[in-house]
């Protein structure tokens, strides 16, 4: 082999980022959403910040490779955690602060967390858990603690090398059965991430951006987008705990935000009150990017039509980093087939494969309609759960099984129509829960809709639609069977309608379907027939 003269064995770490912070975007800003208005800090004081925060926590006896937990906002001081843990060479274990108590006791203790940061706002809702805790040797609270943390460091520090491929974060995904699996992303996975983030077929970054993460920092690092932002000096806006739809777009307007992501259920919330404000102003947004759930090609419509907002769709999951594949089709598509193609899962992010496996283990084809198991890897994908054998079975021939049902098309653009737990089997054949939720959300009187498939003495399973409708308005079941009826297969229509005050959602803001299953199962549910049985 004839090698290449450059040098390939510069490592891509997260010490990088960190160091065009401080060298070429010293003069941008992070702003942090508080009670009553904003605080600001350059990168620059942030990169002197992180100095003394890594001073600090080598004084506390944190070592390479141990983990360093926070339960936190998206705020300034998180950041500073997102970049000095990593930086010194341990590792970032993120807690989502709405797992249940059990879950988040044995995530910490599973991960043997070493110290926990704690934001003051969720000191109390922590505080009944910490006797739980086997391995933190200290709490400290994101406030004044922190702050003379930090004041009592000089603002130096001796940064170690470190390999590319060494553990930077650890974060736990409660979508698989069990208990949360732990996916560990290195400074290899995080640099390529955040590069693919950044190009013009997905997010198209840059440092004249101001990005405001709705996503939670405490969930598959907020789709990358904070080491995305350090990376390329872009302006970041971080909502703390400061996300209704009010202040969300007064932060749009105030702050000129270019760039926004969240998940389907915030956009919801944000549209309904941006077509009942319509002194609201979000005209800096060239583009809120949507993902987490599939998202309702009514939606994406509405923002356009209605606000001049484009939702671009995106797909992952926590072991993909998150982000994997963009919805970004041809603009020249006519109108029905452009926000068809809109609501696609989109097509994979460069360096990434994908292919599809049917129930008998067979490819395949990509040909847009036959559809199987979606199956994913590449550099910024995991290979294995962090010390869970259990988990094994979610990779296959070095590939991760997602348990998405999806179809590819000859462009490689993916159409997800069912996590595999959730698609109904009626007779048979397969309905698409999704489809058939955003059919129904497409109806005006309807504000949120999850269809879970409810048992059947002949046909095994039918849909059962629960259904949030809209404020002030009103929808019958057979209503909605007759706006269905030119939108869906005959036998696809659901049997009966439960009519509720909410959808539930899990940690991360998606439909609990699984919650839905166990209020049917247990009569809570107040079903209504919709006309004659299909």
């Amino acid at each position: 082999m004839l090698e290449g003269l450059m040098q390939d064995d510069h490592p891509l770490t997260l010490q990088h980022a960190l160091w065009r912070m401080r060298h070429m975007n010293a003069a941008q800003e992070v702003v942090t959403l508080t009670e009553d208005g904003y605080e600001r800090a350059t990168y620059g004081e942030i990169a002197e910040r992180v100095d003394r925060l890594c001073a600090a926590l080598k004084e506390l006896g944190v070592q390479p490779g141990d983990r360093v937990a926070t339960f936190a906002w998206n705020t300034q001081r998180h950041l500073e955690l997102y970049l000095a843990v990593p930086c010194m060479g341990a590792v970032l274990h993120t807690l989502n602060i709405r797992l249940f108590p059990e879950q988040l006791t044995y995530i910490v203790n599973h991960a043997e967390d070493k110290l926990l940061f704690v934001d003051e706002s969720l000191v109390d809702a922590l505080a009944p858990l910490e006797e739980t805790f086997e391995t933190v040797e200290r709490r400290i609270v994101l406030g004044d603690e922190y702050e003379e943390l930090l004041a009592a460091q000089e603002p130096r520090f001796d940064y170690p090398e470190l390999d590319e491929r060494s553990a930077a974060g650890l974060c736990y995904t409660s979508g698989t059965t069990g208990n949360p699996k732990g996916v560990m992303y290195s400074h290899r996975s995080n640099i390529l991430h955040s590069l693919a983030c950044s190009l013009p077929d997905a997010a198209a970054i840059s440092r004249t951006d101001n990005i405001l993460p709705v996503v939670p920092m405490f969930h598959a690092n907020a789709w990358g987008y904070p080491y995305a932002a350090a990376l390329l000096g872009a302006k970041l806006t971080m909502p703390s705990r400061f996300i209704t739809a009010e202040r969300l777009t007064k932060a749009f307007a105030d702050e000129k935000v270019t760039i926004t992501c969240g998940v389907p259920t915030v956009w919801l919330d944000v549209l309904h009150y941006l077509d009942e404000h319509e002194e609201a102003d979000v005209s800096s947004l060239r583009m809120a990017m949507c993902g987490g759930a599939a998202v309702p090609a009514s939606l994406i419509q509405a923002f356009e039509e209605r606000h001049d907002v484009p939702v671009i769709q995106g797909w992952g999951m926590t072991e993909t980093n998150p982000v994997a594949s963009v919805s970004r089709p041809p603009e020249e598509l006519e109108s029905e087939e452009r926000w068809t193609a809109r609501a696609r899962q989109g097509r994979l992010q460069p360096l990434l494969e994908a292919r599809l496996i049917s129930e008998d283990g067979e490819v395949v084809a990509w040909d847009g309609e036959s559809t199987g198991e979606l199956e994913v890897r590449g550099p910024w994908v995991a290979r294995a759960y962090y010390e869970d054998p259990e988990g094994a079975d979610k990779f296959h021939d070095g590939w991760l099984r997602t348990g998405d049902i999806a179809s590819l098309d000859d462009e490689g653009s993916i159409r997800v129509s069912d996590r595999a737990k959730d698609v109904i089997k009626s007779g048979g054949e397969w309905i698409s829960s999704v489809d058939l939720e955003n059919a129904i959300m497409a109806h005006p009187a309807v504000r949120e809709a999850a269809v879970i498939g409810m048992p059947h003495e002949r046909w095994t399973e039918r849909p059962l639609a629960c259904v949030v409708v809209g404020e002030g308005k009103e929808v019958t079941p057979d209503e909605l069977r007759e706006h269905l009826t030119p939108l869906v297969a005959k036998w696809w229509l659901p049997d009966e309608v439960a009519f509720v005050d909410e959808i539930p959602k899990t940690s991360v803001g998606k439909f609990d379907k699984k919650a839905l299953r166990a209020r049917l199962a247990d009569g809570e549910l107040d079903r209504h027939a919709v006309g004659a049985e299909a």
